[in-house]
């Protein structure tokens, strides 16, 4: 089986909700050795909402501040793959984009030669491109390296009708066709990403990261959080 797992920026702050939380990457990285040591193959992308959010400034021109955003992920997945290795994985970190001897530079094929030596596969930088989210890189990644499921591990435990923090009755969603979420208007990813899962049938299982082993329990099964099908 193949996962790309996709933390949100914020994920990786923790309580701190900007830089880095090592307990809470630590906790990441040991529930990530643990599924990679039942012979998962697993590729990671991350989000950059900890230091930098596209609209951080109103005074930025959009491709720049972009930009800016895509670094924020850099710094994030070597950041990661560190605690990772420092657990025993072997680790390899691409970008879209040269970063001198920091980062490879992505290509599927030495990707796959990354999965072969059993290396935990980092995707920084998102497409490359301004315009697009890390949603839409998660979206792309993961149907060029044919996963089998996208695990994304938010700070909410589903998808709901509503914003269950404003709406107590909010219903929570155990399926949900990416049809629907479009039409429904549910936000789980980008516009782009959502149809990049629908022309290729890529799954995705939105979960809370913050609940024990979800991780974990997210690989072994499909019913934790939601499952949005396409």
């Amino acid at each position: 089986m193949r996962i790309l797992l996709k933390l949100s920026g914020e994920a990786l702050a923790g309580d701190k909700k900007s830089g880095f939380d090592e307990a809470t990457v630590l906790g990441v990285a040991k529930q990530v050795k643990a599924v990679k040591d039942t012979g998962v193959s697993l590729a990671v992308v991350t989000g950059g909402g900890n230091f930098w959010r596209g609209r951080s400034s109103e005074n930025i021109e959009r491709t720049k501040a972009d930009a800016i955003g895509m670094m924020a992920t850099v710094m994030n997945c070597i950041y990661v793959s560190e605690i990772f290795r420092s657990l025993g994985m072997k680790t390899s970190v691409y970008t879209p984009f040269l970063c001198g001897s920091f980062t490879k530079l992505y290509s599927k094929d030495a990707v796959e030669e990354s999965f072969a030596k059993d290396e935990v596969v980092f995707f920084a930088g998102g497409t490359g491109h301004p315009y697009f989210s890390t949603d839409t890189a998660t979206l792309l990644r993961a149907v060029e390296i044919q996963a089998d499921r996208i695990l994304l591990a938010k700070s909410i435990d589903g998808v709901y009708d509503s914003d269950p923090a404003i709406n107590k009755d909010a219903k929570k969603y155990d399926r949900i066709t990416i049809e629907e979420v479009v039409e429904k208007k549910l936000g789980v990813v980008d516009m782009a990403a959502s149809v990049l899962a629908m022309e290729n049938k890529m799954t995705m299982q939105i979960f809370d990261l913050n609940e024990k082993d979800s991780i974990i329990n997210a690989v072994k099964d499909e019913n934790i959080g939601t499952l949005v099908t396409a």
